[in-house]
């Protein structure tokens, strides 16, 4: 049963992330909707973790790359080679030829590097040397971003950050939870002992289930109206693109399966929405992201059908 996977998956996900079930719930809908992941905090508070807890349970290939200011595209894609004994080129596929990548500290890089993944996330292929090449399926990026007030960041650019369907925050954790923590085996230890806790077909079935979760009419006007909304407002340089609207629909229908549920709830949407539009909306007043209190006006001034 798809709710009994998801189940085992956030459970055994909970042991090592401790006190963050609500951000592991949202990363898996993430991953359930086909789309990437952006995680955004200050270091040491988990994001990293997180990725590689995924890719264990999962048991997904992963590779990570580690975001600095001289990485340059071909690190990230791959390289041609020149092959003496053959006489001709080979080409090297780089670290974006695995399931899962984690792009460490993506804002570190500089654009350049950083527009290096926008064929990869958005057609899951690449292109190098004339020849396109599928990436493997599923494919799924998890990248970490760090507070653009640190030193050394390189803002995203709106075309990048339009890619990500979900942003999340860890935050520091909660007395109890760092206790434990604290108290407790180290995590790198602790993954080391973990093994898939779902296989790559479940997951792939499970996003094909998340698919066909059932979107009334009403609904998706519900969805149109928020999306105009951020359009219409003067408070935000510009709205959602349709890229959005579509993710949008996408994570909340993940959403509602996490919920085991066949049908969307416009609750399923107010939930989800924050995290579709908090990276995607800049403030027309200073150009920062919108606060959870702007989203929640937002969220309020549209009519429920």
């Amino acid at each position: 049963m798809p709710s009994s996977s998801i189940a085992r998956l956030v459970t055994t996900a909970g042991e090592v992330i401790l006190g963050k079930e609500h951000e592991l719930r949202l990363a898996i809908s993430c991953l359930l909707a086909r789309g990437h992941l952006l995680i955004e905090d200050v270091p040491g508070t988990g994001k990293t973790t997180l990725a590689h807890t995924l890719a264990r349970l999962l048991g997904l290939q992963f590779q990570r790359i580690q975001f600095t200011s001289d990485l340059l595209p071909a690190d990230i894609v791959g390289v041609s080679v020149f092959e003496r004994d053959s006489g001709a080129f080979r080409f090297r596929p780089g670290p974006v030829f695995a399931q899962l990548i984690l792009a460490d500290e993506v804002n570190r890089a500089t654009p350049k590097t950083q527009s290096a993944l926008l064929e990869a996330m958005e057609e899951r292929q690449v292109t190098a040397d004339g020849q396109t090449m599928p990436l493997p399926v599923p494919f799924f990026v998890i990248a970490t971003q760090n507070p653009s007030y640190q030193v050394g960041t390189f803002p995203l650019p709106e075309s990048q950050l339009d890619r990500f369907l979900l942003r999340i925050r860890l935050g520091y954790p909660d007395r109890a939870a760092e206790r434990k923590l604290l108290q407790g085996e180290d995590r790198r230890e602790l993954l080391e002992r973990i093994g898939p806790s779902i296989t790559v077909a479940e997951l792939l079935a499970l996003q094909e289930t998340a698919r066909s979760v059932i979107v009334a009419d009403r609904l998706i006007d519900y969805v149109q109206a928020l999306v105009a909304a951020t359009r219409q407002n003067t408070e935000f340089v510009s709205g959602l693109s349709p890229r959005a609207a579509m993710g949008l629909l996408a994570a909340a229908r993940a959403w509602a399966l996490l919920e085991k549920r066949d049908h969307v709830l416009p609750e399923d949407v107010q939930h989800i929405f924050p995290h579709v539009a908090g990276h995607r909306l800049h403030l027309t007043s200073d150009g920062r992201p919108p606060a959870p209190d702007d989203l929640a006006r937002l969220l309020q001034s549209v009519a429920i059908p």
